[in-house]
């Protein structure tokens, strides 16, 4: 788990619109929620190693920043969400 313990306090300032809560004692794991903070999907972490969750956010859509003050180009301002009809290869 320390790969994941990398990923939350190194890598994950990069990622716009991604945030981390820590519940006590809960397995660590990324949840997905909809435009409207409904749940979509659950994906456990502990298991996958910092480059791993890395590749999993960037399929995602989520958008990585050089640095952690980076400005957000506008086409990425709500990524990773897309209106319905758009899919990921129309970006």
């Amino acid at each position: 788990m320390r790969e994941v313990k990398d990923f939350i306090e190194k890598d994950l300032p990069l990622y716009h619109n991604l945030v981390f809560k820590h519940i006590p004692g809960a397995d660590p794991e990324l949840v997905l929620l909809d435009l409207y903070y409904k749940e979509l999907q659950r994906v456990a972490l502990e298991e996958m190693t910092r480059d791993q969750i890395g590749e999993l956010l960037l399929e995602l859509g989520f958008h990585r920043k050089p640095s952690a003050d980076a400005p957000v180009a506008p086409e990425y301002l709500f990524a990773p969400l897309r209106p319905k009809h758009t899919s990921k290869n129309d970006l």
